[in-house]
């Protein structure tokens, strides 16, 4: 992997997360944890087409398709887990 290749995927991935987080919203601190997800959803994704022989929109040495894939997989799945609420017995929100 070149050097350019890491920036353009480093930037693109980073795009993905900033747009996912103009649509779905939240704090400074959201924009982060999309962007960490894109991150490694856009590694991982690129690294397990390359590993299963998959090819989808290659740009240079990067798989640009997978790594795609990859990273909106992994937001959708950050933010799905992310809207759970952790309750705890103790709460009483039932009480009049």
């Amino acid at each position: 992997m070149t050097i350019p290749s890491l920036v353009f995927g480093f930037l693109v991935a980073s795009l993905y997360g900033t747009l996912f987080h103009l649509l779905r919203g939240g704090s400074l601190v959201r924009l982060f944890f999309y962007l960490v997800l894109s991150w490694v959803g856009f590694t991982i994704g690129h690294l397990i087409g390359g590993w299963l022989g998959w090819i989808l929109f290659p740009i240079g040495p990067l798989d640009f398709g997978t790594a795609t894939i990859g990273s909106a997989l992994l937001l959708i799945f950050g933010h799905w887990l992310s809207l759970v609420e952790i309750r705890r017995p103790d709460d009483k929100d039932d009480a009049v």
